[in-house]
Order: C-alpha cells, then sequence, then structure tokens
C-alpha cells in the first residue's frame, strides 16, 4: 500500500489538562479560518478534492439523475385566513420554492420569490407568518446560508415590503395580536450588550407595533434567564391568549406560561405558570370551544393529549382525551368542530410510519381512521383557523414525491389536493423494514430500499442520525432513489436518540448514552452483511451534523467494518465543540467538558481524539460548508487533516469545502453537485461503479 501524497498540516504540541487527562490537539491553529496558513491548506485541499474527484466515473451520470428525480419539485400545505390561503411550491426549473398566495377571488400569484430577491440564487426563505385577517405577512430571509434571518413586513394584497429588516430575528416565531397592528417575537440582544462569543444567544421576546422604530419595542420576557434558551411565542386564534414557552438550548423539556391578553395590556401581560423545573415537554392548543387543549410528553414518553380550563392550566387538572399509545408515538392532532360530532385527527408515528386516527371530540374515543395514501410520512395537519370539517396534511414516501392530502369528516374520504408539479419517471424500488439487535439486545428497526429481485451482496449506503429525538422517516429523496437505480442498496437505521419510539429511545442515546447510537450503526451494518445484503468491503456510511458525529466516531470505533465514509458538516472535536456556532446549545444532549464526568462521556467518543496512527481507515470524504454558523466547518477541518496524517492505508481522504452554503437551505443547483460528489466517491470506493 503506498500513502496518498496530501497537503502538509504542521502538528503543534497543544496538550490540555482537562480534569487530570492530557488533550492533545495538534491541529488547533486550523479552528482560524483567517490565518493565512488555514487559508493555504484550505486551498490546497481543494486543489486534492478536484483532483481526486474530477474523473471519478459514474459522476456525472449521476450528477444528471439527480437533477432529474428532482424537477419534481414540491409543494407544501396550505396556510389558510379567511378566503385567502398561502402556500409553497417549487415547480421544476426553480432553485428555490416560491410562495403563493390565491386570493378570495381565486386568483394566483407569487407573494415571494428569493430568486426575485436575489438572482445568485444564495437568498433562501426561512419562515413565514400571514396575520390572523391575511392583510401583512411577516418573513424571514438569510444569505448564503448562514441563517442570520431578518425580519420583513409586506402587505400581501399590493406585495409591497413596508418594514425592516429587523436584523438578529435567527429561529424567531411571530405571533400576530388582531387587526395586524402588533405582534410578538424572539429577537437576540445586540453584540454590544453580551460578552463576546456569545453573540449567538441572549434572546428575548419582545412586542413590536406595525409602523413604529424597533427601539420602542418592548421587552416581554427573558431577561435575566439562562443565556442558551430558545423561546416559543404564539397568540390563540381569537386573540385572548399568549403561550410563551422556554428551554435550554435543545433539551428535550420546557417551561411554559400564559397569560390573558383581556386581562391587561399586550406590553405587560401577567403570565401564569403553566410548568416550570419539569424534565417534559408541552405546548397548548386553545380550541375553538373555549377548552384548553394540552399536547405533552409528561409522564407519558410516546406523548398524549389532554384537556382542561384555561383559568386551570395546570398538571393537577389535566384530564386526559387521547392517552399514551403502548406503541406508536403521538406527533400532533388538529380539530374538525365544524360537524355533528366535532372529532380531533391525531397523528402517530408507528416505527416511523404515519397514520392519523380519529376521535370524537368531548370522549376521545376513537371513531375512525383517516385514509392515506400509503406506508409512509405525514407532514402536519392543518385545518381553517376558524374551524370546519376539512384538513389537509402532506404526505411522501421513498417513490412519491411531495403531495398534499386533503380529508373531509363529513364523507370520511382523503383526495389528492395538489401534486408535485413535476411528472418524473420514478424507478421501481423494493422497501423492507427488518429488526436486528444492538449489542445490548435492543431491538432496533431499520429500512432497507433495494431494486427490486435483488439477489447477493452489493455495494451499499447505511444512513443514521440518531439524536435531537428526531425520527428517520420514509420520504422522497433523489438521492437514494439515482442509488438504488444503478444497483446498490440504501439501509436508513432508526437508531437510539431519535424520536421514533418516542422521548425514552431518545434519551437512550444522548448524554451518558451516547455510546448505544455508535452501537446500533454498527449492529445494523453486521446486520446487512450477515443477511447477505452488502459485505464489509462494499458497505458505506453516510451521515451529516449530529449523523456527521456517528459516522465520524463509527469509522475511529470500527474502521474495518467500512469500506467508504461520507461525513457532512459534522461534530468531530466533542472536548471544543461548546465553543462554536450554536454548539453551547447543545450540551443538553451531549454533556459539557467542563464537567468532569461529562467530559469522560465525550472524551470516551470524540472522534478527532480517536484517530490513531497506522490504521486502515475507510475511504472518507469530509463536506462542509463555509458559511454555517451551526457547526463550525473547524471539525472537519482538523479531523481531516488528523486523518490523513495516520491514514495507515491507500484509501484517500479528501475535504469537500464549498463557500456561500450553510448547513440548511440551499439552492436546488447546489444540492444537486453536493450530490454527485457524495454519491460518485462511494460508488467507486464500494465498487458499484469502478
Amino acid at each position: 500500500m503506498t500513502r496518498q501524497p496530501y497537503p502538509p498540516a504542521r502538528r503543534d504540541d497543544v496538550v490540555d489538562d482537562l480534569h487530570g487527562t492530557p488533550v492533545p490537539d495538534p491541529y488547533r491553529w486550523l479552528e482560524d479560518p483567517d490565518d493565512p496558513a488555514t487559508k493555504e491548506w484550505l486551498s490546497a485541499q481543494e486543489t486534492l478534492f478536484t483532483a481526486g474527484t474530477a474523473a471519478l466515473p459514474g459522476r456525472e451520470r449521476f450528477r444528471a439523475r439527480v437533477a432529474e428525480l428532482l424537477k419534481s419539485g414540491s409543494v407544501g400545505a396550505p396556510v389558510w385566513r379567511g378566503e385567502r390561503r398561502m402556500f409553497m411550491r417549487r415547480t421544476p426549473e426553480q432553485e428555490h420554492a416560491v410562495l403563493y398566495t390565491v386570493d378570495p377571488g381565486g386568483a394566483e400569484r407569487a407573494l415571494l420569490d428569493p430568486m426575485a430577491l436575489d438572482p445568485t440564487g444564495l437568498t433562501t426563505l426561512d419562515a413565514w407568518q400571514p396575520d390572523k385577517e391575511g392583510r401583512l405577512l411577516a418573513y424571514q430571509v438569510s444569505v448564503g446560508g448562514d441563517e442570520e434571518s431578518s425580519l420583513y413586513l409586506m402587505d400581501i394584497a399590493t406585495g409591497v415590503r413596508i418594514e425592516g429588516p429587523i436584523d438578529r430575528c435567527r429561529y424567531s416565531p411571530v405571533a400576530w395580536l388582531p387587526g395586524g397592528e402588533a405582534f410578538y417575537y424572539v429577537r437576540r440582544l445586540p453584540a454590544t450588550e453580551v460578552p463576546e462569543g456569545e453573540e449567538q444567544f441572549h434572546r428575548r421576546v419582545y412586542l413590536h407595533r406595525v409602523g413604529t422604530s424597533t427601539e420602542d419595542d418592548v421587552m416581554i420576557f427573558g431577561d435575566g434567564m439562562e443565556k442558551t434558551n430558545y423561546y416559543g411565542v404564539s397568540v390563540s386564534r381569537d386573540g385572548r391568549w399568549l403561550q410563551i414557552s422556554a428551554s435550554r438550548g435543545t433539551a428535550p423539556r420546557n417551561d411554559l406560561w400564559i397569560a390573558d391578553l383581556e386581562a391587561a395590556s399586550p406590553e405587560a401581560p401577567e403570565l401564569i405558570v403553566v410548568q416550570e423545573g419539569v424534565d417534559a415537554q408541552t405546548a397548548l392548543n386553545f380550541g375553538r370551544d373555549g377548552l384548553l387543549y394540552v399536547f405533552t410528553d409528561r409522564d407519558a414518553p410516546r406523548a398524549r393529549v389532554c384537556v382542561t380550563d384555561p383559568a386551570t392550566p395546570q398538571a393537577e387538572h389535566w384530564r386526559d382525551l387521547i392517552p399514551q399509545d403502548p406503541e406508536a408515538v403521538l406527533s400532533d392532532f388538529a380539530i374538525l368542530d365544524d360537524l355533528d360530532r366535532p372529532v380531533m385527527l391525531v397523528g402517530w408515528t408507528r416505527h416511523a410510519i404515519s397514520e392519523i386516527s380519529v376521535h370524537d371530540l368531548r370522549t376521545g374515543e376513537r371513531v375512525g381512521a383517516v385514509p392515506t395514501p400509503g406506508l409512509g410520512t405525514i407532514g402536519g395537519i392543518t385545518e381553517r383557523p376558524e374551524g370546519g370539517y376539512e384538513a389537509w396534511f402532506g404526505y411522501t414516501d421513498n417513490t412519491t414525491p411531495p403531495t398534499i392530502q386533503r380529508y373531509d369528516a363529513r364523507t370520511g374520504e382523503t383526495t389528492l389536493w395538489a401534486a408535485s408539479p413535476g411528472a418524473v419517471e420514478v424507478p421501481d424500488v423494493t422497501t423492507e423494514q427488518v429488526v436486528y439487535r444492538s449489542a445490548d439486545g435492543a431491538e432496533v428497526h431499520m429500512l432497507v430500499i433495494s431494486p427490486p429481485g435483488a439477489e447477493g451482496p452489493r455495494p451499499t449506503i447505511l444512513y443514521g442520525y440518531g439524536g435531537f429525538g428526531i425520527s428517520m422517516t420514509p420520504g422522497y429523496s433523489a438521492s437514494i432513489l439515482a442509488w438504488v437505480e444503478a444497483g446498490g442498496a440504501y439501509a436508513i437505521a432508526q437508531l437510539r436518540g431519535g424520536g421514533e419510539q418516542g422521548e425514552e429511545w431518545h434519551r437512550a442515546g444522548m448524554l451518558a448514552h451516547k455510546q448505544n447510537v455508535f452501537d446500533d450503526l454498527h449492529a445494523a451494518a453486521e446486520h446487512l452483511i450477515a443477511a447477505g445484503v452488502t459485505t464489509a468491503d462494499r458497505l458505506a456510511i453516510s451521515g451529516g451534523s449530529n449523523g456527521g458525529l456517528l459516522v465520524g466516531a463509527a469509522l475511529t470505533q470500527r474502521p474495518d467494518l467500512y469500506a467508504a465514509v461520507v461525513c457532512s458538516a459534522p461534530l468531530l472535536d466533542m472536548v471544543r465543540y461548546e465553543l462554536f456556532g450554536l454548539g453551547a446549545t447543545w450540551n443538553v444532549e451531549y454533556g459539557t467538558a467542563g464537567d468532569p464526568e461529562e467530559f469522560a462521556w465525550l472524551w470516551s467518543y470524540s472522534p478527532y481524539h480517536h484517530v490513531k496512527e497506522g490504521v486502515s481507515y475507510p475511504a472518507t470524504l469530509f463536506t462542509v460548508f463555509q458559511s454555517d454558523t451551526r457547526v463550525h466547518p473547524l471539525h472537519a477541518w482538523k479531523m481531516c487533516a488528523a486523518l490523513q496524517h495516520a491514514q495507515g492505508a491507500d484509501r484517500p481522504i479528501l475535504l469537500r469545502n464549498e463557500a456561500e452554503a450553510g448547513h440548511g437551505a440551499r439552492a436546488v443547483s447546489k444540492t444537486i453537485e453536493l450530490a454527485a460528489d457524495q454519491l460518485a466517491f462511494l460508488a467507486h470506493h464500494t465498487g458499484l461503479l469502478r
């Protein structure tokens, strides 16, 4: 075996002492993107990547096929305001989805087109919220993938921007008061008012009155609270009730308050505690019937719906309406009340497959089920704010581009309301759900997508996430379909740390239990090999963000088990992750290196610190994004340098460092190029295409 000639990267003698443990960090200099040495190294890595991938067989084939499959476009569920409805749609040739409105007379028009705002395609529409009357629109945009949303107001009838920008509104909800004269929102404090390095934190809830300066906005909530808190805010349909929630970072728990806006001015709401200091997540829905509907996993890790009077919102007054199911996870609900017998539609996932049941609104008795198009994923269930007998929900599966379905509670029928606008030829695939056992005996589910009639071992991509209670559910994916059409198999493991089996499943893969997630992935790989789906020299793993941490840990723990790895926007230095991006908001998921016990958890698996010289590591491609403000690309930079130094086999370690792109939404053309590079790399190193 001959070593790949890699760009030189100096190894500094940097060693920290943490709780008595020496922690080496030879590539700390790569944490500074403005250091000339870092820039020189990144430039050399770009040259290496280009040379290493330009001639990969199949790249143009994958590029063309992914582009063709993405011509399906997409469509979103309608948001109703009286007779006006608004929705997102992307046609086959569009780079971004466009926000449309259908006016009361029935005329459809584009309201917000990101490409019209910025023909370069770098501007994304991050969020939007019409007022309760459908006259004004609050919307948020960011540029270059940095997710630093600025908030604007638009007159919907004319399409004219009337206010903005209001900066520092990243991840801000908007809660309108009736009449469209004011709204609550969340904004970070100015950088001049917070300690250096904490500019991404210190959020507050404000009230803004339309037509006034933001300097006059009234701070409603958040002063003196935890710096990493995220806040939710909403106002009931009738405008009477304000709801504010607070969670420390991404913690699976929240504090919750409500205020009666008829009893005090919107500038000085008298907040009443619903829950505080409780290890549970709860959200409220103020019904049109005057009752308060409670969605909670308190004493119910698979979630339940309770009901009470808004005057007594605390847990001791809750009455179970939809109790916890022993197997399915309750995901959302909607109320249809323009019926002789009002009903509640309840969304569930059962081993990540969606279903909707129908219940009597008064008793909770199950009275039926909503027909769905297949075994797939259902999006949020929505109804008209003023009530009615119909509901809308999104649907997709492995071969079905997004559709919007309409359910009529009078007839019990579901009909297609809107399909993705592009006609594409989708390949035939076979999807099988399998169950395997992890190292400790836990049962884990996995979806395996293969060409019809495929027999014998074949190149396979194993994908996982395993964190933050996020579920891996079936969905239309151009990359998956292109890979399977080319003859490979694609497996999606529902690892602990996700939400597929409820909050207990999530917690079994976080903090001290994080190793369970990696064990679940290794066991998935071993199952695929034992079942004859693939072999170790034809098995690749892929993951991004927390999933990048997953595959980074996997390649250092079991390098013998995987032939190739795509590691995208990853967390890899788990000793210093809190110091960059939004890392400090995730210590409730991973732990903090500042605590001796929690440091031990992180140190036990931190991928960057487990790279060992002379080991035969899989072929590895790191894909990162220069404008990523969630997970700094320095994680991949440092890990790439470490692996290039240590690699004991003639398998490449490459870095794809993309400018003007971030962690989240991006133009379709950028998605296509990224997918083509990733698929071609994995196809070459698993033998799908030589």
